[in-house]
């Protein structure tokens, strides 16, 4: 019942915020190619999606996203993983990684461009690049705050370095695992957006190129509705996959009546 209600509250906040931008723009005749009323913005996103461009250009960009982010997110843990084990890995990888990382995104995405071309594969490369660095450090972290007398206690009763690994090391990182993902699910979104604004025939950044030259602020608009609401949506599927993971830890336990009436939240 709680959450619904907080549910309702979230979206009536919303509506309020939409109401008051709706009266303001309106009030003080605020001009289209500054900033469109909600309502303007609505009608371009009907427009858009009942044409099927955005919906064919969305599915791209997610398209785009998710192998992106699965080739960077991979990466990123096998990265992590040697580098959280091994020093020499760290001492030879970990600096090379983070002058690499350093690099501005913008910047190289026309050179990857160059080299994967317009298509698929240059999308999948720059979105997987920004979403690397995010997990691969918490993966470093998560497996190196494993509690050494636990592990020198394994050590102990003669158990291999993998099962160390399995069942003490990685049970322990993937708090920080999740959190990882999280937000290398956003970065992996604007690493194909990026990728798409140097060069591409299709996506969601495309469609705010061919706008932005055409002055339709509110088509811009909409499209950038589209994209915060895919975000949103990808950010809650981590969510509920880190609730079931994590079903273990005290964090993602609701909070109970009594916490809220002590005043701890």
């Amino acid at each position: 019942m709680s959450g619904f209600r907080n549910a309702s509250l979230r979206v009536l906040f919303m509506l309020a915020a939409l109401g008051v931008w709706e009266v303001c723009v309106r009030a003080f005749e605020v001009p289209v190619y500054i900033l469109p009323a909600p309502s303007g913005i609505l009608r371009a996103l009907y427009v858009g999606v009942s044409r099927f461009v955005y919906v064919e250009n969305s599915w791209i960009t997610l398209e785009e996203t998710l192998l992106g982010f699965l080739a960077g997110t991979s990466l990123a843990f096998l990265l992590g993983t040697a580098i959280a084990l091994s020093r020499r890995f760290e001492y030879f990888l970990y600096p090379s990684i983070v002058m690499f990382q350093a690099l501005p995104k913008v910047a190289l995405a026309p050179l990857i461009v160059v080299w994967f071309g317009v298509g698929l594969p240059s999308k999948i490369v720059n979105a997987a690049l920004i979403a690397f660095f995010p997990l691969m450090v918490n993966t470093i972290v998560g497996l190196r705050s494993a509690d050494e007398d636990r592990v020198n206690l394994m050590r102990s009763l003669d158990a291999s370095e993998a099962q160390i690994f399995w069942m003490l090391r990685l049970p322990g990182a993937l708090p920080f695992i999740m959190a990882g993902l999280e937000v290398a699910m956003i970065f992996a979104l604007i690493g194909a957006i990026v990728a798409e604004f140097v060069g591409a025939t299709k996506g969601l950044g495309v469609l705010i190129n061919t706008l932005n030259f055409s002055g339709d602020v509110a088509g811009i608009f909409s499209i950038l509705l589209i994209l915060s609401t895919l975000g949103l949506a990808l950010n809650q599927i981590i969510l509920a996959v880190r609730r079931r993971v994590l079903f273990w830890d005290a964090s993602q336990k609701p909070v109970t009546e009594d916490a809220r009436k002590g005043g701890l939240l």
